[in-house]
């Protein structure tokens, strides 16, 4: 497999953030001590997935700075993944972003074989210091922009029957629909949701074919964890709750509002550790809290003044109990159900 070299290109101007951590083990900071660092991403799917568009962004971001060189290569499967980690290595960048959820114990081992390197990987496990000190890990705990989201869907159902259809049933997503759905019950205490996973993290045609089936057993409302789902509530016109990315421009008559992921802080944190010689196996999934710039609820555009104050005013009101930790969304990384 070849390197992709990142140009200005249809997915050139996919955009999304920073600070720092410190952990037990470090690596050496004279061979991390460069002005603009070699930064490259291994991505499963295409960078236009919502979840990895949003480090693509953060990169692009940090590459538009000056602040770093980045290259990435997409659509590696799990069982290249560790090979592409390691030429990635070997060609001598300091910094390797990436997700290895289907490929855990092999990424964990080439981080070990290559100590010089940082690597920060979207990951369902801990960091392991002992094993491989130079393995940050992460993923979208944005929560708290999720249970907001679903206070106004809430207020939009009018059936209070809710759909909900999701990748994979990993503590990722799992937090992030239960959120949405405590939320839904701020104001639909009766509500009732249909939840399915398509065992796929990009299979837009199988989510809308989930979603359709969804919307024919009675949901008016959908919670749009994968891409294809907003597609079936525009399609049927029903309305939708987006995902970590804000789609409200491509379906400006059914997308109400959506969860944002700002993978910015989480970067910013990791570069600045690596200039600092003090990078180190640890959970950069604290920088994707809404307190700490990494999550969002989107604004309301084309829904502003339809959703109802009563509604709002409480979003307004829970939102600022989370910035100022009076109030924290509980994290739930049990497997949602129908119900």
């Amino acid at each position: 497999m070849t390197f992709t070299r990142l140009a200005l290109s249809r997915r050139g101007l996919l955009l999304g953030g920073g600070a720092l951590g410190l952990g037990a083990a470090l690596l050496p900071r004279a061979s991390l001590a460069q002005d603009i660092l070699r930064v490259a991403g291994i991505y499963t799917v295409p960078v236009e997935q919502q979840w990895v568009s949003r480090i693509h962004k953060a990169a692009e971001a940090s590459k538009a700075a000056g602040l770093i060189d980045y290259t990435f290569t997409e659509n590696v499967a799990n069982t290249d993944y560790a090979r592409v980690m390691r030429e990635y290595a070997e060609s001598g960048v300091k910094l390797i972003v990436g997700e290895i959820f289907g490929a855990e114990a092999e990424a964990r081992e080439v981080a070990a074989d290559y100590p010089e390197v940082a690597f920060l990987l979207g990951s369902s496990f801990p960091p392991d210091a002992a094993a491989s000190p130079n393995l940050g890990v992460f993923d979208n705990y944005i929560q708290d922009a999720s249970y907001l989201s679903g206070i106004i869907a809430g207020a939009m159902t009018k059936t209070g029957n809710i759909g909900m259809v999701g990748g994979f049933p990993i503590p990722e997503v799992n937090r992030l629909m239960h959120a949405f759905m405590a939320g839904v019950r701020e104001t639909r205490p009766d509500a009732t949701f249909q939840v399915s996973f398509i065992g796929s993290w990009f299979d837009p045609p199988k989510a809308k074919e989930t979603a359709f089936a969804m919307i024919e057993a009675g949901a008016d409302m959908l919670y749009a964890e994968r891409f294809g789902v907003a597609d079936a509530a525009m399609e049927k016109g029903v309305l939708a709750i987006g995902n970590v990315i804000d789609t409200q421009v491509d379906y400006p008559d059914t997308v109400v509002a959506s969860a944002i992921w700002h993978f910015e802080p989480t970067l910013d944190a990791a570069l600045a550790a690596i200039k600092a010689g003090t990078f180190a196996a640890k959970q950069y999934g604290i920088y994707s809290y809404m307190n700490a710039g990494g999550a969002s609820l989107s604004p309301l555009g084309t829904f502003e003044g339809k959703v109802p104050a009563a509604a709002m005013a409480m979003v307004a009101e829970k939102q600022a109990a989370i910035m100022d930790g009076s109030f924290a969304v509980t994290i739930d990384d049990t497997e949602p159900k129908s119900s």
